[in-house]
């Protein structure tokens, strides 16, 4: 135990070693960085958003943003990553909430923008796609849009019921289905039959 302690980078290191990597306000190229594996670090993103570290919430932003510009995910585990050192944290869903969209033209099309809680934005598309899960048991509805190198964001309520405010039925793999268009590319959401029948 007294090892993993020793040999575990401090939230404090990792967040200097990604300022020192950050040359710009780009993202760092985190996914040409593969430094040795240094532990698990107690940092857990919530449902919510909120980045949890020895169980007491993150209270600087400007931390946080950082934090989740170094996000890095490797067979479905979550990393902090710089050019020397990789450490495991836990994310409880999504590590990003999309808080947020605007209809904008991109490449003269109607496309709808999303942002996140930490001010990332992106284009729904065909690289970006929304998705929509249902829970087994509940059958609620969890949507996502992917943000970067497979990093999704959790939709939020408000915005969610936004994009069911401007959502079509299309044929959609020889089926109705209810959806979203953006980029020419269109999301299903739920069968035309099953939103008809649970109205």
């Amino acid at each position: 135990m007294t090892n993993k302690i020793k040999n575990t980078p401090s939230p404090e290191g990792i967040a200097a070693a990604a300022r020192a990597a950050t040359k710009s306000r780009t993202l760092p190229p985190v996914m040409s960085w593969n430094p040795p594996f240094c532990g698990d670090l107690d940092i857990r993103i919530a449902r919510n958003g909120t980045w949890f570290y020895l169980g007491t919430p993150i209270g600087r932003f400007e931390l946080v943003k950082l934090f989740s510009s170094i996000l890095k995910i490797e067979d479905g585990k979550y990393f902090l990553v710089t050019p020397v050192e990789k450490v495991g944290i836990q994310v409880d869903d999504a590590p990003f909430i999309a808080v947020d969209f605007n209809e904008v033209i991109t490449q003269g099309e109607k496309a709808l923008k999303f942002e996140t809680h930490v001010g990332d934005r992106v284009v729904a598309s065909h690289e970006n796609p929304i998705r929509v899960e249902r829970d087994a048991i509940t059958d609620e509805p969890a949507p996502y849009i992917h943000i970067r190198n497979g990093l999704d964001a959790l939709i939020d309520r408000k915005t969610f019921y936004r994009l069911i405010d401007i959502g079509q039925h299309r044929n959609h793999e020889n089926e109705d289905w209810f959806g979203i268009i953006s980029a020419s590319t269109f999301f299903p959401i739920i069968k035309s039959e099953e939103l008809e029948n649970s109205i």
